[in-house]
């Protein structure tokens, strides 16, 4: 009797103990300062028409509650990370190595290490084929999903709106652009902006399309230069190529080596081009 009346005692008193709070999303728009991955500068920016392949790489645990643009992190949500691009951002990922196809919304930033262009949930690593090992993928941005995100979450670009008429602004819903506020509208009194309700972005579906392989060599990028002729410099002290490069600012001139046939080659080169001091350095895959 006495046992049984000790165990209830034990049981009321682990159900009274005190829960955590529930951790509630903080959903913005950011875009974020200058971070190193393993050892190289990666430079965050807007850019919503973003392609590029690289290697993609399923996403580490992390003890942070939320994800860099403040939503829930959730290891079944169809999301991931990306070293530059604005978040959230909304893009399609193929797997080059298997053809399959998926759709994700970048809501973090990484990966940590160097030569990696997109970290995956577990959910969407999964759909897409990543293991243990990295893949090689093509990464194509949603521009008007993208552009409509920046537009209506907090911290995003603001508006004009010395010019608007003075009068009950009101606060609605943002269901059209895939982003759902939690709590009633309300009306703020003329001459003032009613606060931003807390916003919660939707899960999306977590499914995957087949697609076609396609056959891809790796090499190591190590910097880039407006005249060719220091270009080929450098390329002549490490035993590399030039190749134009075609970037925001113009055409320039690219230092790489290879092809390299394995990931870990190209791993290999990267460090060593790291450690030379070449902080740009990056693995392209074409």
């Amino acid at each position: 009797m006495k046992k049984a009346v000790l165990l209830c005692c034990v049981g009321v008193a682990a159900c009274s103990r005190p829960q955590p709070p529930a951790v509630k999303p903080d959903v913005h728009y950011v875009v974020g300062p200058a971070w190193q991955a393993g050892g190289a500068w990666v430079y965050p920016r807007e850019d919503f028409s973003y392609q590029g392949k690289g290697l993609a790489v399923r996403q580490a645990a992390s003890a942070q509650p939320r994800t860099t643009d403040g939503e829930v992190r959730n290891p079944l949500s169809m999301t991931g990370s990306h070293p530059t691009l604005q978040l959230p951002a909304v893009v399609t990922v193929i797997n080059l190595d298997n053809g399959r196809e998926i759709t994700i919304r970048v809501n973090d930033r990484g990966p940590a290490e160097a030569g990696r262009v997109l970290g995956l949930s577990p959910k969407a690593a999964d759909l897409l084929g990543v293991g243990a090992e990295p893949a090689r993928v093509r990464v194509v941005e949603d521009e008007v999903t993208s552009r409509r995100l920046a537009e209506v979450l907090p911290g995003g670009p603001m508006l004009q709106i010395n010019t608007a008429p003075r009068e009950a602004v009101k606060q609605t819903d943002l269901q059209n652009v895939g982003v759902s506020a939690q709590a009633e509208p309300q009306t703020a009194p003329a001459g003032q902006i009613a606060a931003p309700a807390a916003v919660q972005l939707p899960e999306l579906p977590a499914q995957w399309r087949q697609g076609q392989p396609e056959a891809t060599q790796l090499w190591v990028e190590a910097a880039d230069f407006t005249a060719r002729g220091a270009a080929a410099r450098l390329a002549a002290q490490d035993g590399g190529s030039v190749w134009p490069s075609f970037t925001p600012q113009g055409k320039m001139w690219a230092v790489r080596q290879g092809p390299f046939t394995t990931i870990s080659d190209a791993d290999a080169a990267l460090k060593r081009a790291l450690a030379d001091g070449l902080t740009g350095s990056h693995i392209v895959v074409e």
